[in-house]
């Protein structure tokens, strides 16, 4: 199955079940990125938050003040998760040729 397969990408996601670890203060933060590294879901819920403007909690691995920095960066983007879901892909293709050399 695929996130592509699923309506709902939050059940492909590595905290789903965890939503009190993802909320954490100060240096937690950095324990709760952790769960967002391999997980196949991490753009669209990185896009989530920037698109949604959430302003509280780890998403897609980035925390809050992370996510602001963000955008503030880049204020013309309209559409988070087709910039994310590109980059995404672009670094797993660098990925896997990395992996084949």
């Amino acid at each position: 199955m695929t996130g592509d397969d699923v309506d709902d990408w939050t059940l492909l996601a590595n905290c789903r079940g965890m939503a009190d670890a993802l909320f954490p203060d100060g240096k937690e933060q950095r324990r709760a990125r952790r769960i967002c590294v391999d997980c196949r879901v991490r753009a669209r819920c990185l896009a989530e938050a920037l698109d949604n403007r959430i302003e509280w909690g780890v998403w897609g691995g980035m925390t809050e003040r992370e996510r602001r920095r963000l955008l503030r960066e880049r204020p013309g983007v309209t559409c988070w998760r087709d910039v994310l879901e590109s980059e995404f892909d672009e670094d797993e293709v660098q990925r896997q040729q990395a992996a084949s050399e």
